[in-house]
């Protein structure tokens, strides 16, 4: 993939970069290993103060990067502005929780009396230059996700971001320029996807993170394996949706359609498989396929618009895909299936319901990555839970029930990252964020996610 911003609105290419070449590539290295040298003995206070200043820029910035993320990749004007908002209350809460989560653990002295010690503590200390290899359907938040601890916790990052949304890539070093870190301390490097294992092998650069593909995920990790360096990967999703009978039927549609379409179609923990109990479903799926076909799909920089386009023409043609062998496998539609009628110029679909999906159709195993939902009928609580985890994801998952006993049966038996009951699955600042199976190992957010890339030292003393 050429790195050129190419609106998915028009399919009109309107800039290309070039990627650096190897010597600028060793540039970004050397100075990323310099920043880090100094960098890492700063205190709580000045890193504070830096993300600080970089949040307010960023606030300050909102309307001309979300503008900027619209038109690399689609998503309606009032996501992007809500993106850009995300990122901001994140910085904000690294910096003010970081030193706390970050701070020296000393055990009771009773607990290692016969260590031999006087004083025993436990200390978070910054790994390094961390390379961060990123997606482009939420642009902005999967790279300050994973800066923002970073960067409090005292590593230095290099960024190489999807070639998709170079803009949005080279304003994020820019970024952190701005706002007085040192030189070096984050840097985007506009290369290739080929390039990526030559960086990841420089001996300058400790771990890595990856938000992406599942081959995009093997293929880092198997690198960084043979190189030992930590990783932390973030993979696909195919989120169920359990509709229980107990549940708020308006609400869970309401949320369902939310659920399924924010941006675009286009999110790892985007809910995708609706599983509803028998009780229920004809209702649910009345309501939400009707709810899917009154979207307004158009321009995404118009205010009025729900869903864009697909970000990239290939992305569509994907999907296509697994709609067309579904139905040809049996599947109905129950709304939607086709691009938009009208609409020859952009990477466009209808938002979809599709009823019938059976094990033997591609659409059953495999993440659909735009607007395209499918729907699924269970007889009982056991088929419900089996059905949810019926996937090769686990990533997270969404639950409508008002009967606690089913609440404490989901909880234990759901193999997901996380389980949501009756709201949206939504990521957030102070929870830890990740997934089990293929959705990748390692978590975002929180404390776990600013420990992620620590060396975690035991520092033991003895009297004299």
């Amino acid at each position: 993939m050429a790195i050129a911003t190419v609106n998915p609105a028009t399919g009109e290419t309107v800039r290309t970069f070039d990627a650096l070449g190897a010597d600028d590539i060793e540039r970004c290295l050397a100075e990323a290993a310099r920043a880090f040298g100094s960098y890492r003995t700063t205190g709580f206070a000045e890193r504070t103060a830096l993300l600080g200043r970089a949040a307010d820029l960023l606030e300050a910035d909102n309307e001309d990067i979300a503008r900027t993320m619209t038109v690399e990749m689609g998503k309606p004007l009032a996501a992007a502005r809500a993106e850009a908002a995300k990122c901001v209350k994140a910085m904000r809460w690294y910096a003010d929780h970081a030193e706390a989560l970050l701070g020296d653990e000393r055990p009771a002295d009773a607990d290692v009396r016969d260590s031999g010690a006087s004083a025993v503590r436990t200390l978070y200390r910054p790994l390094g230059v961390v390379l961060a290899v990123m997606p482009w359907n939420f642009p902005l938040w999967q790279v300050m996700r994973f800066a923002a601890p970073a960067l409090m916790a005292g590593n230095v990052g290099l960024l190489k971001h999807a070639s998709n949304v170079p803009q949005t890539a080279v304003y994020l070093g820019e970024l952190f320029e701005r706002a007085g870190y040192p030189r070096g301390c984050f840097q985007t490097l506009l290369i290739g996807s080929g390039a990526v294992e030559s960086v990841l092998r420089d001996p300058r650069v400790a771990a890595a993170t990856l938000t992406g593909s599942e081959p995009a995920g093997r293929a880092v990790a198997s690198v960084a394996g043979d190189e030992v360096k930590k990783t932390v990967l973030e993979l696909g999703g195919s989120d169920p949706f359990v509709v229980m009978p107990s549940a708020d039927l308006d609400k869970a549609v309401k949320t369902a359609v939310t659920a399924r379409v924010q941006n675009n179609g286009q999110s790892c923990i985007a809910a995708k498989r609706f599983i509803v109990h028998t009780d229920v479903y004809d209702a649910f799926a009345e309501r939400f396929a009707a709810a899917m076909a009154a979207l307004r799909v158009g321009d995404p920089l118009q205010e009025s618009t729900e869903v864009g386009p697909l970000a990239t023409e290939q992305g569509r043609a994907d999907l296509e895909e697994l709609v067309e062998d579904a139905v040809r496998g049996g599947a109905s539609v129950l709304c939607g299936g086709r691009r938009p009628p009208g609409r020859e110029r952009g990477w466009f679909y209808e938002p979809t319901v599709l009823a019938g999906i059976s094990a033997d159709m591609r659409i059953d195993q495999e993440e659909t990555f735009g607007p395209v939902a499918t729907l699924y009928r269970v007889a009982s609580l056991d088929e419900a839970v089996e059905r949810a985890n019926h996937t090769p994801f686990g990533l997270s998952s969404n639950v409508w029930t008002r009967d606690d006993a089913e609440v404490e049966r989901f909880v234990r038996d759901l193999e997901a990252g996380g389980i949501f009951f009756n709201g949206m699955t939504a990521s957030h600042p102070a929870l830890p964020f990740g997934g089990v199976k293929r959705s990748g190992y390692g978590r975002e957010l929180s404390g776990h996610g600013i420990r992620e890339f620590c060396n975690v030292t035991t520092v033991w003393q003895a009297a004299g």
